[in-house]
C-alpha cells in the first residue's frame, strides 16, 4: 500500500470550477486508496460531496479568487478563499500538498506567502513536465519569475533536476540552459553569465539548448527565466492545438480523406494522448514547503484527477525535502542574496 497522503484541493479552481473538480476528486480517490482530500469551497458545494465520499473532508470557505483578479492583492485580501485556505491547510500541517486549477499567479503568491519558501530558496519557480512525442522533459521556470538574476537559475536547475530524477524517474538527468545557440558564448550577457554559473555549480549541466531541442527531447531539463519559459510553453501548446486542428480539417475535406482518417485514427489518438497536458495534470511550484501544484485553467476532470495524483506523488517522493537539502549547500546558498 502507498504512503497515506492528504491533499487540499481548491473546489472552485479552473474555468469550469466544481463541475470538473468534483468528478476529478472522485476519480482520484477511487484510484488511490491511500489518498485523503480536504476539499475547500462553499458549503453547498463541498459538504454534500464529502458526505457521500469516504476520505474526503469538507473545509468550508466563503470567498473565491477569480481568474482575472490581481494575484497578490486577492491573496492578501481574500483570506477565506478556497485557494488561500487550501494553502493554509498545508502550512498548518493538516495536508501535505495543495492542488488548484485556479489563477496561476494566485497559487504562486499563496504558495510563497502562505505555505512559505524553503529556507535557502531565493525564488520559488514554476516547473512543468512537457510531453513530447519521444519522452517527457522538464522546463523551469515557466512563469513565476519574469525577471531573474543568474544565480536564481542555478537554483531552478537544482530543483528541476530533483523533480526530473524523482518524479520522472530519470537517472542523472541532463540539464541545459535555453538559449539562442548551442555555443558557450551565445546569447545575451545574462545568458552567458547564467551559463558560466551553471557550468560551475550544476554537476550535470550539459550546455546550451536551442528552442528546437525542446520537443526533440535532446536534454532532460531546460532551465530559463520565467518570461522566456512561459512564451516557449505557450508557443508549444498553441502549436500543438493548431496542428491537431489542421490535421482534423485535412482529414474531413472529402469522403476519401475521411476514409484515410479511419485508417490512422488509432495512431493519431495515441499521439494526441501522449502529448496532452491532461496527462500531467499540474505543474509544481518548486521551492515552497510541501507540494503546491497548479493545473491549467481549462482542466477537465481527467486533468484534475491527474493533478491530484501528481501532488500526492510529489509528497511521497519527498521532493520538497530533497530540494531543501540541495539548496542548503554552501556552494550555492552562499552566492545568493536571500534578503530580497
Amino acid at each position: 500500500m502507498s504512503q497515506p497522503v492528504t491533499i487540499a484541493v481548491d473546489a472552485l479552481g479552473g474555468d469550469a470550477g466544481a463541475s470538473v473538480v468534483l468528478p476529478g476528486v472522485e476519480a482520484a480517490l477511487s484510484e488511490d486508496a491511500s489518498l485523503s482530500v480536504l476539499l475547500c469551497g462553499p458549503e453547498e458545494v463541498v459538504v454534500p460531496f464529502c458526505a457521500s465520499h469516504e476520505r474526503c473532508e469538507a473545509v468550508v470557505t466563503t470567498e473565491e479568487i477569480a481568474m482575472g483578479e490581481h494575484p497578490a492583492q486577492a491573496v492578501r485580501k481574500k483570506k477565506d478563499s478556497s485557494l488561500v485556505v487550501g494553502c493554509r491547510m498545508v502550512k498548518e500541517g493538516k495536508a501535505q500538498g495543495f492542488f488548484s486549477a485556479g489563477s496561476t499567479g494566485a497559487v504562486l503568491t499563496a504558495g510563497t506567502l502562505v505555505i512559505g519558501r524553503i529556507k535557502g530558496v531565493a525564488r520559488p519557480a514554476l516547473c512543468t513536465v512537457l510531453p513530447t512525442p519521444t519522452r517527457d522533459v522538464v522546463m523551469c521556470d515557466v512563469g513565476a519569475n519574469a525577471d531573474c538574476k543568474p544565480e536564481y537559475l542555478v537554483q531552478f536547475a537544482q530543483m528541476a533536476f530533483i523533480y526530473a530524477e524523482k518524479v520522472l524517474g530519470r537517472e542523472n538527468p541532463r540539464v541545459a540552459l535555453l538559449n539562442i545557440g548551442s555555443e558557450e558564448a551565445k546569447g545575451s550577457q545574462f545568458a552567458q553569465t547564467c551559463h558560466a554559473l551553471l557550468k560551475e555549480q550544476v554537476p550535470n549541466f550539459a550546455g546550451n539548448a536551442e528552442g528546437n531541442d525542446v520537443l526533440a527531447a535532446t536534454f532532460d531539463v531546460y532551465v530559463t527565466d520565467g518570461f522566456t519559459g512561459n512564451v516557449c510553453l505557450k508557443t508549444i501548446e498553441g502549436t500543438s492545438k493548431a496542428l491537431f486542428g489542421a490535421i482534423k480539417g485535412a482529414f474531413t475535406k472529402s469522403p476519401l480523406t475521411m476514409l484515410g482518417a479511419l485508417l490512422v485514427k488509432g495512431g493519431l489518438r495515441e499521439l494526441k494522448d501522449k502529448v496532452s497536458s491532461d496527462r500531467m495534470g499540474a505543474a509544481p511550484v518548486l521551492g515552497v514547503k510541501g507540494a503546491c501544484m497548479v493545473g491549467h485553467g481549462s482542466s477537465n476532470e481527467i486533468a484534475i484527477k491527474n493533478g491530484i495524483h501528481a501532488a500526492a506523488k510529489t509528497v511521497r517522493l519527498q521532493v520538497s525535502e530533497l530540494i531543501a537539502q540541495a539548496v542548503s549547500s554552501p556552494a550555492v546558498s552562499g552566492k545568493i542574496d536571500k534578503s530580497e
